[in-house]
């Protein structure tokens, strides 16, 4: 039985604490774990609910009506990716899931535009527009908040990550783990990390998320209802030269019992600026950490890590 996270660490509380006392834990979690769990965070739970609602609706509808807005022309980036089209970097399975896209939507002409392909929106589900675009500016403030506080542990200015995600190509993304047989293969998404600054992740009160320890073991990961896990991504790691470490994660089958049941997730990418160059902050180089990769822009490393997990074409 893999350890639970609640073992090791509790869960934060963003209202409770001081932006000190925040900000020490919180980069204390992540730079002992790689992610935190974050309670108190004031997203608004009826539209939240709302959200819930919406993505079960898209994905009971037929497969025919969901490949209509297909997101194979734009790399996977909007709208829907059908079950069992993306595969963790250097997997050998397909994930067993399905999932729907929102991004930022740009004003016309912006500069950032061209890497940002539009939104989709499906017409057979009622205020699904309304509703996600509302609940992707929630997931947009308080990732912001948490960035404040990752400021501060890295001693940075409170708001030095405000730039470098404006217009940032962050994503929110309604998943779908349908239920499996009591044979299918014993992984819903295979081991990997995610490419962004911070994943903001809900929904994972329904069992199977898992990290990996840097121990090598898996800890089970059932946060207490409502929370945030959030965990670092690629990004951060390389923007602090690994101080903050990215952490592999999974999801598993559930117990026989419970593999009729559908899982649903809602992660929120939050990204750089497509335009922002990642190179190591001075703070977080040393002698004894030397630097370890060259600058790349953040536009760049998006396409690379996007074409290893099959999501788009070299």
């Amino acid at each position: 039985m893999p350890q639970s996270v609640l073992d090791s660490i509790p869960a934060l509380s963003m209202a409770n604490s001081g932006k000190a006392e925040f900000a020490q834990a919180i980069g204390d979690s992540f730079h002992r774990f790689g992610f935190a769990m974050v309670r108190d965070h004031g997203m608004n739970p009826a539209l939240v609910e709302d959200g819930w609602a919406k993505a079960k609706a898209f994905f009971a509808l037929q497969d025919a009506a969901k490949q209509a807005y297909s997101a194979a022309s734009n790399g996977g980036q909007r709208g829907y990716t059908a079950f069992g089209t993306e595969i963790a970097k250097d997997a050998s399975e397909n994930d067993l899931k399905e999932f729907w896209h929102v991004g930022r939507d740009l004003p016309e002409g912006d500069p950032l535009a061209a890497a940002m392909p539009p939104n989709v929106w499906p017409t057979e589900v009622e205020r699904f527009r309304k509703i996600l675009t509302s609940l992707y500016a929630e997931f947009d403030r308080v990732g912001g908040l948490l960035l404040s506080a990752i400021a501060l542990y890295l001693d940075l200015p409170e708001h030095w990550f405000a730039e470098p995600v404006h217009n940032g190509n962050s994503i929110l993304r309604l998943l779908h783990y349908p239920p499996v047989s009591a044979d299918a293969p014993g992984v819903r998404a295979g081991a990997h990390e995610d490419i962004n600054l911070i994943t903001l992740l809900l929904g994972a009160e329904e069992g199977g998320l898992q990290l990996l320890t840097r121990d090598g073991e898996w800890m089970a990961v059932t946060p207490p209802e409502g929370a945030l896990v959030v965990n670092v991504g690629d990004m951060l790691q390389r923007l602090t030269n690994h101080v903050l470490p990215s952490t592999s994660h999974r999801v598993v089958n559930p117990p026989p019992e419970r593999r009729g049941v559908s899982r649903y997730s809602m992660p929120f990418f939050l990204h750089l600026r497509p335009d922002f160059m990642i190179d190591a902050l001075p703070q977080c180089v040393s002698d004894a950490n030397p630097r370890r990769d060259p600058p790349i822009s953040a536009h760049d490393y998006l396409r690379e890590r996007l074409i290893q997990i099959g999501l788009i074409k070299a």
